[in-house]
Parts: structure tokens; sequence; C-alpha cells
């Protein structure tokens, strides 16, 4: 448990040191984020010209606190790296890159959408698909569809199927994350709850393996989901309101595939959808929006502007107020989905 600890406090320095640094460096060279007036359909968006000048790629901390955390916890013996986690690890950072450019295009030609925008959605569906094959390919992960456990339900989708699916599932959460990252520490919160929860859960499933055998090292995925949240947590610390360095596609995109690929690896598939329930709602809004809005030939809408963050700062609602409840509404979403996953523990462990 001891490298639990290691990696979360090297996380957490490493990007807390790297976002100041990275913060006042992006600064001093004009590096930031465009900020828009309009939406797309020429709708005002809430004021947030005040943010104009601040710093965005922040994800560049985040990541290299946890890859660091995650590496450097590797020198206590005992702990191992497995393939399974490598390979995550690639997927992480081809999700990472992608974002990257994007961010890099964006700010070096002073427009809030890089030139990959109309592409990006299939460059990292495809991407997606590759990591989901890779892992099929390169590890023992377990191909049943799962929901606390991979015995339930326990339906096997055999290795196409299950790429496909997983591929789905990376792609609409590193989707889901770049949406919620619309406000200051929004994103950043909510994932760091997420990857306390799968810490926690792998590190159940390492106690406990014969309950959970289908986890590939589960104590390599708890290392790698506790570093990924002492590392949001370092980089909180600049990204809290008012945020002095966003995180960019770059960390959204990196982080959306962590949290994906976590559920994956410790067959907790279905119970993503809440242990990552703020991500569900805030792009669940923007398709609501956009299927009312199309079916009523653009009369209509159910949002004043979605995200749905942005529509409760247009009724009136501070920044700070907004962020504060739906961290609180993101907490409350992760411990019922840790419920579940306890409930069904005991339910496994009774003689």
């Amino acid at each position: 448990m001891i490298a639990l600890f290691i990696a979360g406090a090297i996380a957490f320095f490493t990007a807390l040191i790297g976002s100041g640094v990275l913060a006042r460096t992006l600064r001093a060279r004009g590096r930031s984020q465009p900020i828009l007036e309009l939406n797309a359909d020429n709708i005002a968006v809430p004021q947030h010209q005040h943010k104009a000048g601040t710093p965005t790629m922040g994800g560049l901390a985040v990541l290299a606190g946890a890859l660091a955390g995650y590496l450097l916890s590797h020198i206590r013996k005992g702990v191992v790296f497995s393939d399974q986690t490598l390979v995550m690890w690639v997927g992480v950072l081809a999700m990472a890159g992608i974002g990257f450019v994007d961010d890099f295009i964006k700010v070096r030609l002073k427009r809030n959408r890089g030139v990959l925008w109309k592409l990006k959605g299939v460059i990292t569906l495809l991407v997606a698909i590759g990591i989901a094959a890779a892992l099929v390919a390169t590890s023992d992960i377990d191909t049943r569809l799962s929901f606390t456990n991979a015995a339930t339900p326990g339906w096997e989708m055999g290795p196409l199927l299950w790429v496909l699916w997983a591929g789905c599932i990376i792609f609409a959460t590193t989707n889901a994350v770049n949406i919620t990252d619309g406000l200051d520490g929004l994103a950043s919160g909510a994932a760091m709850f997420g990857f306390i929860a799968f810490g926690v859960i792998a590190f159940v499933g390492f106690r406990n393996p014969e309950q959970y055998p289908a986890i590939v090292n589960p104590y390599d995925l708890a290392v790698f989901a506790v570093a990924f949240a002492g590392g949001c947590a370092g980089f909180l610390w600049w990204n809290a309101a008012p945020a002095r360095i966003f995180m960019g596609d770059v960390g959204a995109l990196g982080l959306g595939a962590a949290l994906a690929l976590l559920a994956l690896a410790t067959n907790t598939q279905l119970l993503l959808p809440l242990l990552c329930g703020l991500n569900v709602l805030e792009i669940g809004s923007v398709a609501i929006q956009m299927a009312v809005f199309k079916a009523s030939g653009g009369r209509r809408r159910v949002f004043r502007l979605s995200p749905v963050h942005h529509h409760f700062e247009m009724v009136g609602w501070p920044e700070t107020t907004v962020i504060i409840r739906f961290w609180l509404i993101a907490a409350a979403l992760v411990m019922a989905g840790m419920g579940l996953f306890i409930a069904d523990f005991t339910r496994l462990v009774a003689p």
C-alpha cells in the first residue's frame, strides 16, 4: 500500500510545481486559450472575457505528474509493471497527443477551434478502437460485459465485439470529460473523484483475488489510478477558480481515456456512468439540446445554453457556485457507484 501513497504524493507535487511553472512560462509567451463570445448558434455565452490571456495546455502537468508518480512508485520492491497498464499508458498518451495538437493550433492561430476540430471525432474514435484492440492483443483483459465484476452479468462478447464496445466507451468518455472542461476546476475535480474510486476498486481486487480473478495485476492498476488522482489534485491548486491555467484538450482527452481504460481493466464498464456521472450529465445535456433543437427546426431548446453548466450560469448562478454544486453532484454519484460496488463485494465474500 505504501506504493500508492508514493505514487499519489509524487504525482501531486510534480503536477503542483509543473502547473505553476507552465502557467508562468506560457503566460510570458502569450500561449493563452482564445475565449468565445458567441457559440456555434450565435448565442451569447456567459461573460468569460476576463479569462482572456489565461494559459492553456495545463493537462501536460497533470500527465507528467501522473507518469512520474506511477514510474517512481515502481522503485519500491514488489511493485511490478503489467503489460496491460503499459498499453493503457500508451493509449492515454495517444489521446493526449491528439488534444495537444489541437491545443497548439488553437493557441498558434488565436482561434477557439483547432484546424482538426471537424476531424477530431473520427480520429479519436479510430484511436480508441485501436487502443481497445491493443489491449485484447497484448494482455489477458477480460472480454465479458461487466458491471461491478467480470461475472456480473458476465456475458462473453468475444474479442471483436468487445473491441468495438470498449472503443466506444473510450471515445465517449474522452468527449464527455472534454465537454465538462468548461469552468475553472470543474473537470479536474470531478476526474479526481473518479480516479480515487477506481483506486479503491483496484485495491479491493488486489486484496481479494479469489473474488476478482479476472482483474490483471490490480495493484498496478491501483497505482495508476492514484497517480492520476494525485496529478489532478496538484493541478487543481492552479486550476481552481479563478484559474491560473486551463487544462486544454491535452488534459481532457488524456484524463477521459484514463478513466475509461480503468473501467475496462477493473471490469466495471457499466458502473462507469456513475463513477463519471457528472461527465454523463454534461454530454447528455448537449445531446438533448441538439436533438430537441434539430427536431423543432431550430425553434426550441431545453437549456438556455449547453453544456448544462452554462445553463446555470445563464440563469444567474455565479461560476464558483456552479462548480462547487457540480462537484457535490459528482461526489454523490461516485459514492452511489461505490455503494453498489461494495454491496456486490460483500455478496461475493459472504459465506
